[in-house]
């Protein structure tokens, strides 16, 4: 008897409200994409350090030529590392060639490049640069080399370069630069 009830309530109920006709069924639309994370701290120590990297440029630090050679280590890292990067004893794993590339594209692909080289755990990449004899750039530079002056002090800022030098003569010479990473800390969670 309770299945009789039910069917007379629901038929009572239709009466009363009358006809209906069925909606269209719709698509709830999506949601929002919720926005990415960002590393706000990191943004603003890059910015900074392009600030200062551009004020480098200006005209505060003595610009190379062509065939200068770039050297560079940190006061922690004992001189005979600098004497083997500049013989050429310590293995290149990777390499970036930024021939072609103006400042500002250079820029971006060697922060990524030694970025991408960091996280992997290469301990030593070669950066080629040229001498900067050919580039229509170094006209407006004063006849400096435009993308070797650039990776001289990029490098100079950055934390993670323990050192680096002009690769040997057989490398690239002053075209080029063997650059020694600092290893990658792991993270604590």
């Amino acid at each position: 008897m309770p299945e009789d009830r039910d069917d007379d309530d629901a038929e009572l109920f239709r009466t009363a409200i009358g006809p209906v006709r069925r909606m269209r069924e719709t698509v709830a639309p999506p949601s929002a994409p919720r926005p990415k994370p960002r590393a706000r701290m990191a943004e603003r120590d890059e910015a900074h350090a392009r600030d200062e990297f551009r004020h480098a440029l200006a005209g505060s630090v003595e610009p190379l030529d062509a065939g200068d050679a770039l050297a560079y280590r940190r006061d922690d890292v004992p001189p005979r590392v600098l004497q083997r990067l500049k013989r050429g004893e310590i293995s290149v794993q990777e390499e970036l060639d930024l021939h072609g590339s103006d400042s500002r594209e250079a820029e971006q692909l060697l922060r990524a490049f030694l970025h991408d080289a960091r996280q992997h755990g290469v301990g030593c990449v070669r950066i080629i640069h040229g001498k900067g004899l050919h580039g229509t750039a170094s006209i407006a530079s004063g006849g400096m080399p435009v993308l070797k002056n650039l990776v001289d002090r990029l490098l100079r800022q950055r934390a993670d370069i323990l050192a680096f030098h002009s690769a040997p003569p057989a490398q690239g010479g002053t075209g080029a630069v063997v650059v020694l990473l600092a290893p990658r800390r792991p993270r604590h969670s």
